[in-house]
């Protein structure tokens, strides 16, 4: 099969210059993209990820595959990628300068490329990208060409199948922008260092360059709280006494009264306005850089501290992409996932195995969610892009992944890489230790503040014999485990300065994994794949993994309720759940595989059903139309069953199933479940109150078929046509089902579970919008929207 082949370009931007002494112009809108490099080429804005637009490719449609065992050559070699084929994209954009630019210093910024990329200025070649999850930057002060148009083009390529363990996507995933600074005075690429002692002291650092004949390079700096009021005022000098022209400016520590500290549950958010001065006391050059003060500690002792008290990390570790979204990074999709993981009890997103966009991290600063900042999976040339050797990349994309997030209070640790011990080819062939303290010593000369990990698994050196843990589980400064938490309790014993870390979790064993840690000395866990996500398939037609607690389209599945009953234990809750299938699927070793449930009331009359209410009472009670079917207690004295109650042969009847939560032997929790009737009208919700006609904000509108009760109709497997008026457009649909075989970037999608999703771009002119949505036999709902 030939390789599927895109390319991307743009129309005329001309930008021009205002009195800001720096100017950032995102170029995101106006490209233009074709396929194959052939045919028409069409008009795209970015963020935007090609391959979730291709179609899928079977097992059996794949001509590379070996005819005598076609899905299992497809499997190896297209299931981890989504069975998407892998491609190139190109992509131009065409830039006019003006006048006003001239005697500046203009540079691109690149927040992604996926997987690897090069840049193009009329026609030469001017930089690109080995490894695009990390940003760069290109200075193109010296090639543009004044008073005419310049084109600039981007060749974006997915690599090869075996490049990744994942669906990556393709393409401009992440923002583009022009940004014009003075040419002889200006702040570097992130040049605000930012940190806090005690809980109170800030101190501040900017580095900078400085052609100018001046000797002294003043610096104003201004510091304002979450409240908007302005706590310190100051100038900082910086002599130029070194022949080098990049100099740091280091800022006199500044004491803070009354800190409004920063964690979880108060993320108060503090931001730094540095100013460049000239010699006249004109402005050069401005940066700014928020930031939280709070303290971290780590120890064997007590696992992990926030400002001095006891914090358990309770999240999940998953992949960059966003459903129905592919890889296209739009903010309003991840705030919508966070705000969805605060509502679950999760605190913590381990990003695996790779820097995640720089708005997700200010995303996870604003929402109090602790970050677990992940460079690469393994240490290999295959596993980060393939093209260059991983000896070539490292030292180019620390600095600029640490810089980056540095000052984000959200990031607690950084992991440099993820189950080397699979791969015997890992540079110097120590396994990694080397590697490990050569990246540890540059990631520390700019940030020392952080420990600095390494996901292991198998935490060992040997699948079957070695009872040891690994040299590099010695050296790491936390022990990250992935799965292999049973071994807490023995190596915590041999090296008592071990610190533990469940980096991986299954959800499988989900519950066991959790209460089975010595939740006073860990530091946590992150449940695996709790979000459904393209790639890494168990075997067509899921198009994905399957076994989170969440679908791909965010509904929680009933597995989720069991994780919230450990994560807010305070809150008492019970959730009913049916199995539907027994699930055993092992995956790197681990059991995957969990049972197949679901939370509805519509079944065949008389069949026996295997029922779980989960909860974190002390007892519950199941009603079937009023009668009682028991009464049981929550096992919290056994880690294996404690809030997970288990109800066996209950016969189904029609009407209403009901479970009784009790603290004490007082009702504290319902749940209620139902035998909904047949379908009669459709339903639509949408989700973004506030719809900014910025040209990025999305809105999520699920679209549901309910009874004449107003219940949701979970057989209801409808067709549905979506059709938009206004200044927006329709960026993806989905509705869940990982196994289906319908694309995500049209105007229809099937019900699945009663229930589907659409979810809207905004354009950039503030407009009326209207949504409407049809399906055969039901009366077609107009949705009425506005973007500001």
């Amino acid at each position: 099969m030939r390789r599927v082949i895109v390319t991307i370009m743009a129309v005329v931007a001309t930008i021009g210059m205002s009195a800001q002494v720096r100017k950032t112009v995102n170029l995101n809108f106006g490209w233009e993209f074709r396929l194959n490099n052939e045919g028409e080429w069409r008009s795209i804005n970015l963020p935007h990820d090609f391959q979730i637009e291709q179609p899928w490719v079977a097992p059996a449609a794949d001509e590379k595959a070996d005819n005598t065992d076609v899905a299992a050559n497809i499997k190896s070699r297209l299931s981890s990628r989504g069975f998407k084929e892998m491609g190139k994209g190109y992509y131009r954009y065409q830039l006019t300068p003006t006048d006003e630019m001239k005697g500046k210093r203009i540079l691109l910024d690149f927040g992604g490329i996926m997987y690897t990329g090069d840049v193009f200025l009329n026609g030469k070649r001017i930089g690109g990208t080995d490894y695009g999850y990390v940003g760069f930057e290109i200075d193109i002060t010296d090639q543009l060409q004044w008073g005419k148009a310049n084109e600039l083009a981007v060749t974006a390529d997915t690599r090869e199948p075996n490049n990744s363990r994942w669906y990556t996507g393709g393409g401009l995933i992440r923002d583009v922008k022009l940004v014009v600074t003075s040419k002889d005075l200006y702040f570097a690429r992130h040049p605000l260092y930012i940190t806090t002692r005690d809980n109170r002291f800030v101190s501040i650092s900017a580095e900078f360059t400085n052609y100018t004949k001046a000797k002294a390079i003043d610096m104003r700096v201004k510091v304002t709280a979450p409240d908007g009021q302005v706590v310190y005022e100051g100038k900082s000098t910086r002599q130029r006494n070194m022949p080098t022209r990049t100099l740091v400016n280091q800022v006199p520590e500044i004491e803070i009264q009354n800190p409004q500290l920063w964690d979880t549950e108060h993320p108060n958010l503090y931001t730094v306005e540095a100013t460049l001065l000239r010699e006249d006391g004109t402005v050069a050059d401005e940066a700014s850089s928020q930031f939280g003060i709070r303290t971290i500690e780590f120890g064997p002792a007590f696992g992990m501290k926030l400002n001095g008290k006891k914090v358990l990390l309770k999240g999940y570790a998953n992949h960059h992409t966003l459903g129905a979204l592919g890889a296209a990074n739009y903010p309003r999709a991840i705030e919508k996932r966070l705000q969805l993981m605060k509502q679950f009890g999760i605190n913590h997103i381990r990003t695996s195995h790779n820097p995640y966009s720089r708005e997700f991290i200010e995303l996870c600063d604003k929402y109090g969610i602790l970050v677990v900042d992940e460079l690469y999976d393994k240490w290999t040339r295959q596993h980060t892009g393939g093209r260059v050797a991983f000896e070539q990349l490292w030292q180019y994309d620390v600095p600029e992944w640490v810089k980056r997030d540095r000052n984000s209070p959200s990031v607690v640790m950084w992991s440099l890489g993820n189950e080397l011990q699979q791969d015997p080819n890992q540079p110097f062939n120590d396994f990694g230790v080397t590697m490990f303290k050569l990246m540890k010593t540059l990631l520390h000369r700019y940030d020392s503040t952080r420990l600095v990990t390494v996901a292991m698994h198998p935490r060992y050196r040997n699948w079957d014999t070695d009872s040891l843990p690994c040299e590099l589980a010695k050296v790491t400064d936390i022990q990250a485990y992935n799965y292999r938490y049973m071994y807490f309790p023995g190596d915590g014993r041999r090296f008592p300065w071990m610190t533990f870390y469940q980096s991986e979790a299954s959800i499988a064993a989900m519950g066991p994994n959790f209460f089975e840690m010595d939740l006073d000395k860990v530091i946590g866990l992150a449940y695996w794949g709790a979000i459904d996500y393209l790639g890494e398939s168990q075997g067509w037609p899921a198009k994905g993994w399957a076994q989170g607690v969440f679908d791909i389209s965010l509904e929680p599945k009933p597995k989720a309720y069991f994780m919230r009953s450990f994560f807010v234990p305070d809150e008492p809750m019970v959730s009913i759940a049916i199995i539907d299938k027994k699930g055993d699927m092992m995956w790197n070793g681990v059991q995957t595989g969990n049972d197949g449930m679901s939370s509805h009331w519509n079944r065949q009359p008389g069949k026996e059903l295997q029922l779980i209410t989960y909860t974190n009472a002390d007892e519950v009670e199941l009603k079937l139309n009023g009668k009682s079917l028991g009464r049981k207690k929550n096992p919290k004295n056994d880690p294996k069953q404690r809030n997970l109650i288990k109800w066996d042969s209950i016969k189904f009847a029609e009407g209403t199933l009901l479970a009784i939560a009790y603290n004490n032997g007082k009702d504290v929790a319902h749940h209620q479940i139902q035998t909904t009737g047949k379908a009669v009208k459709l339903s639509a919700l949408a989700d973004n109150i506030e719809w900014k006609a910025d040209g990025m904000d999305l809105m999520h509108v699920r679209v549901e078929a309910i009874d004449k009760k107003g219940w949701r109709v979970p057989m209801a497997q409808d067709e549905l046509f979506f059709e938009v008026e206004g200044d927006a457009q329709i960026v993806a649909v989905t509705n869940g089902d990982i196994n289906s075989e319908e694309l995500n970037v049209q105007n229809h999608r099937r019900l699945w579970n009663g229930s589907a999703m659409v979810i809207l771009r905004a354009g950039r002119n503030p407009s009326k919008v209207i949504l409407r949505t049809k399906a055969n036999g039901f009366k077609t709902i107009t949705t009425k929207l506005e973007t500001k």
